[in-house]
């Protein structure tokens, strides 16, 4: 439980540092690099991450089943399982040491029209090297899966923590001798060599794991991989939704506007885990209560009560990128990107409703019904795809966000909403009258917010953060008072009196 515990306050430490170092660094790497550096590197790195999806699901698999057996005593079969495992992902690490090759190989047939010759230069130099990487992350990665199974979290996170920090401080480094984007790649392929590889001696010293390569076992490995498939199918739907832009910007319209589109990404994955962070808090919970009766009355209530919480939340963060979003990237970003904020807020307010109603996913899980939404998400996002390679022609960025929010709304907008209500019974109707009381107090206080940026000039980042806190600050005094109920009240005020009390 010590474990447990540490483990949850260091991710949130993770989550923190993450956004922190995102929204310091990313600045003066921007600067420093160009536009068109940025693009480069992007675009790339982009490209390369389709070959992550060759993991097929087998890294939750693997943490899945080390904990069956250690909770069964089958320490051999155990052994054996990591051993199936690793020669597993031998040959998926040389699958995709042949697919980045064949890439490298097509640079010029994929890019030659929209890059210099210089830039495809670069870019061979850093799909080589990100190719390797990968090749070597795969068979590696089973001594991650290893430690989280053995719920090694302090160990685990704190590595993590250590990694962002050294890798942040050696890229501004860098970056100030005046390396750029293959420096990036290189020192991102260092540290993660270095991580895998005091993974691998931890397992060996501290775990004391051992690989036995015997009694391969078929029926296992059916078992195992029917389990996969449905993860690895939601793995595919987020690398659709989320890198396929910037590939397809690469092709038809360079690294400038790759440089862009990556930006507004990078901000929506800092959006994505304010809601993530949340959901991650009632997660135990959920899975408790279906595990013991599945009551769908109460699994209702739950849902509905996470959305209301979620809700304000991500309507203070949305609400106010409408408001102090076109300064924000003016200052944080510089010139050169005023096309982030219209992309980032078409993203923004796509993932709404599913970043509010995520918790649905925590309960297909625990009633294991994840195949509807898997195939689901796969039709929307070829989709997607479809409509982005249309758009990106004649409208660029802005053509490849509308055409991933077209499909988010279709897809978590309307029909998974119609699934909750008509196969797992979740009172929708109710969820959707709770969030339209609560809107209230966000329409009122985004409008005078509105208003008061057209009347009088933000300039510097004091003043633009001393209007976001002013803002906050007056957005959740109103919904505490109009917006949330009795026990929302008290989920805020009870830890405020355990501490008043502490201190008397």
């Amino acid at each position: 439980m010590n474990q447990i515990r540490a483990g949850i306050v260091l991710n949130y430490v993770l989550i923190v540092l993450n956004i922190v170092v995102g929204l310091l660094y990313t600045p003066y790497m921007l600067r420093t690099m160009g536009q068109s550096e940025y693009g480069l590197y992007s675009l790339v790195a982009s490209v390369i991450s389709y070959l992550t999806v060759l993991d097929l699901g087998f890294g939750n698999a693997i943490v899945r089943y080390t904990a069956k057996f250690r909770a069964e005593g089958k320490q051999t079969e155990q052994y054996e399982m990591f051993g199936m495992f690793l020669v597993v992902y031998l040959i998926i690490g040389a699958v995709a040491l042949f697919a980045g090759l064949g890439v490298y190989c097509n640079v010029d047939a994929l890019f030659a029209d929209s890059m210099t010759v210089a830039e495809l230069d670069k870019a061979r130099v850093m799909l080589l090297l990100l190719t390797a990487n990968m090749a070597v992350t795969f068979p590696l990665s089973v001594y991650g899966s290893i430690i989280t199974a053995y719920e090694k979290f302090v160990f685990q996170k704190g590595l993590n923590i250590a990694r962002t920090i050294l890798n942040t401080i050696v890229m501004i480094c860098l970056l100030t001798m005046g390396y750029k984007a293959i420096a990036m790649v290189v020192v991102q392929t260092v540290f993660n060599i270095l991580t895998l590889l005091i993974n691998y001696i931890y397992c060996k010293r501290k775990l004391h794991i051992k690989v036995l390569f015997r009694n391969f076992r078929w029926e296992f490995f059916k078992e195992v991989a029917i389990y996969s498939f449905w993860i690895f199918l939601n793995v595919v739907m987020d690398r659709f939704y989320w890198n396929t832009g910037q590939f397809i910007l690469g092709i038809f319209s360079g690294t400038v506007a790759v440089a862009t589109f990556a930006l507004s990404i990078q901000l929506v994955h800092m959006y994505v885990t304010f809601s993530t962070a949340v959901n991650g808090v009632f997660l135990p919970k959920v899975s408790g209560m279906v595990a013991q009766n599945d009551d769908r009355t109460e699994i209702s209530n739950m849902f509905i009560k996470v959305g209301r919480i979620q809700y304000l939340v991500m309507s203070l963060v949305l609400s106010g990128f409408v408001v102090f979003g076109r300064q924000f990237i003016a200052l944080w970003a510089g010139e050169g990107y005023e096309e982030v904020y219209w992309i980032t807020l078409i993203l923004f307010a796509a993932l709404f409703i599913p970043l509010i109603q995520n918790l649905g996913i925590v309960i297909l899980q625990a009633r294991n019904q994840m195949k509807f939404r898997s195939l689901l998400y796969i039709v929307i996002a070829t989709a997607g795809l479809a409509m982005q390679v249309l758009l990106a022609q004649k409208y660029g960025g802005l053509g490849c966000a509308f055409a991933i929010a077209t499909a988010l709304l279709l897809g978590q907008g309307v029909i998974m909403n119609i699934y909750y209500k008509k196969k797992q019974g979740i009172d929708i109707a109710r969820f959707w009258k709770e969030i339209l009381k609560m809107s209230i107090v966000t329409v009122a206080v985004g409008v005078v917010a509105m208003w008061t940026m057209n009347h009088f000039e933000c300039q510097g980042w004091m003043m633009l953060l001393a209007m976001m806190v002013a803002y906050s600050v007056v957005y959740l005094v109103l919904s505490f008072a109009c917006s949330l109920n009795s026990e929302e009240r008290s989920l805020v005020l009870n830890p405020i009196r355990r501490i008043l009390n502490k201190i008397r």
